[in-house]
């Protein structure tokens, strides 16, 4: 059993209290917000840090505003836990439900429901075998979503112009990625710095992988062709940023295609498994990712000498068809012999068609000539003139019988028009607009008199809660120095200075002494506050009004 100084305060205290109250002494008085902070402070002062172990219960992740609340519990009892924002970001390992951990934090109290809690700085697993049950859990679950799948791997490139790198720019990984590649195939390198081990392991992977995929194709960075997440073994507590969810969908996600070396040989991370593939060792990972370049100048030797072959091949056996098949074709005199007889017997052919075409087509225009007369024309346009003149005759008498009908009908709609039927109609209109104008003009004024007498009760109502009217009935508003209201003694130290607004007035002070309610009697107010100098009172801002709260 723990004893602190402070409990045993509170005992004798109590004691004392139980003792006063059967010889009918008076009891001190206690708010419940003060019983509550002195229990708060007591738990705090009387445990400070304490090293907790139990299993993660009502785990629901983070809230709305970055913290995290749940329960540790075993056998039996239970106690409750937070994980503030900022805790929760460095935090190496994420609690999971049903995880047994070791938890080290802070004992207090919530007065706001009166519990106590433990609000956690540090958090890790109890053992290897709940970091191991976590991680089956999360392989579990990752690979039901597919992240793991086969199918959705990518190739490899052949020959990668740039290759990208995550890892640490200050181990033996990178020295040893960078001689592979000098000894295989010089590539451009990118090495993207990250701590690959710690709180922060697993934000900087992500980001990293995330940053590579994100560059632009023609950017002042070169994409990479194909990226190494890279680094060296370790324990598994080690290697535990590297199994986290965030970096796993990141390597899921990667449009470029990604080599896992993380770990020697026997080591195994979940990023292995959503990876494009996984290397033993990360000096393996470089050799996979670029050929050799012997062996690149041997294959092409050995290609180059083998496409000569063939090309000398192909043209010797088509040389050899082509005389082949010139053997075989016929003479041009031979072929040309019978076109050109045919068109010898066309050609005399032509002139003498020619010249009978030209016969008949002579012979064909003096027949039509004799039919052709001047005289014709004359008496088809001595008709076409006749017909004109008498459709203008018809016009002219269509035109004056249309013109004399609609001019009767004008005459008879002029004779029924009458000035005072709209003069009558005027007159009805302006009395009408009249009596809307007297009824608008009282409308108006009883309007105006409504709002003047609403706006003399709010006035009113306005001069009642103002607390110009509290100091009008003797009561006083104390500022401090800065113009802000005091509403509590605590508020103000000795020495300060204060500002007392009466109704007719300000006054400057300094405080002497301080005193809370239910002390012991002090001098008089007159001995405690020193007035300097009345001051006028402060005039509001336009518009607005003071207040005591």
């Amino acid at each position: 059993m723990v004893y602190h100084p402070s409990t045993q305060l509170a005992e004798i205290s109590v004691a004392e209290s139980v003792a006063q109250q059967r010889t009918g002494a008076n009891i001190v008085e206690y708010s419940v917000s003060e019983l509550a902070n002195a229990i708060k402070r007591t738990l705090e002062d009387g445990f400070g840090y304490v090293r907790l172990r139990g299993e993660v219960s009502g785990y629901r992740g983070p809230q709305a505003s970055g913290h995290v609340y749940f329960a540790l519990k075993d056998e039996g009892a239970k106690i409750d836990a937070v994980i503030w924002r900022t805790t929760w970001r460095r935090l190496k390992v994420k609690p999971e439900e049903g995880m047994e951990v070791v938890a080290v934090g802070r004992v207090t109290a919530y007065p706001g429901s009166s519990k106590y809690q433990i609000v956690i700085e540090s958090l890790e697993p109890a053992g290897i075998g709940a970091l191991m049950a976590v991680l089956e859990e999360r392989k579990r679950r990752l690979a039901a979503e597919g992240l793991f799948e086969e199918s959705r791997k990518k190739p490899l490139p052949f020959l990668p112009r740039v290759v990208g790198i995550v890892t640490s720019p200050t181990g033996a990984v990178i020295r040893d990625m960078l001689h592979g590649f000098n000894e295989r195939f010089p590539v451009h390198v990118v090495v993207w710095p990250v701590r690959v081990q710690g709180e922060t392991c697993a934000a900087e992977v992500t980001a990293a992988i995330q940053g590579f995929n994100a560059l632009p194709k023609d950017g002042p960075v070169p994409r990479p062709d194909v990226l190494i997440v890279a680094r060296g073994g370790g324990s598994l507590e080690d290697l535990w940023g590297f199994n986290d969810e965030a970096v796993v969908r990141a390597a899921a996600a990667s449009q470029i295609p990604l080599i896992s070396a993380v770990g020697h040989e026997t080591d195994w991370t979940l990023i292995d498994l959503a990876a494009d593939a996984r290397a033993p060792t990360p000096t393996k990972a470089a050799e996979w990712a670029v050929p050799k370049h012997s062996d690149l100048v041997e294959a092409n030797t050995t290609l180059g000498l083998r496409l000569m072959r063939s090309m000398r091949r192909v043209l010797e056996a088509a040389r050899a068809h082509l005389k082949a098949a010139a053997r075989g074709l016929p003479r041009r005199e031979d072929l040309l012999a019978l076109p050109r007889q045919r068109f010898d017997a066309v050609e005399h052919r032509l002139a003498r068609a020619l010249l009978a075409n030209t016969r008949a087509h002579a012979m064909r225009l003096a027949r039509v000539s004799a039919r052709l007369h001047p005289r014709l024309l004359e008496t088809r346009l001595h008709r076409l003139r006749d017909q004109l003149r008498a459709l203008g005759r018809h016009s002219r008498d269509a035109l004056s019988q249309m013109t004399a009908a609609r001019r009767s009908r004008f005459e008879r709609v002029a004779g029924r028009l009458n000035i005072e039927a709209v003069r009558s109609r005027v007159h009805r209109g302006s009395e009408r607009l009249a009596t809307a104008s007297s009824r608008a003009e009282q409308a108006y004024r009883n309007r105006i008199g409504h709002e003047r007498a609403r706006l003399a009760g709010l006035s009113k109502l306005l001069e009642s809660v103002s607390y110009q009217g509290v100091l009008k009935r003797g009561f006083a508003l104390v500022r401090d120095a800065e113009g802000r209201t005091i509403r509590s003694v605590r508020a103000v130290a000795p020495g300060a200075e204060v500002q007392v607004e009466l109704a007719d007035g300000c006054l400057d002070a300094d405080v002497r002494d301080v005193r809370q309610s239910g002390e012991a009697a002090r001098p008089r107010i007159a001995d405690s506050v020193q007035v300097r100098r009345p001051r006028r009172k402060r005039e509001l801002p336009p518009g607005g009004q003071g207040s005591l709260f």
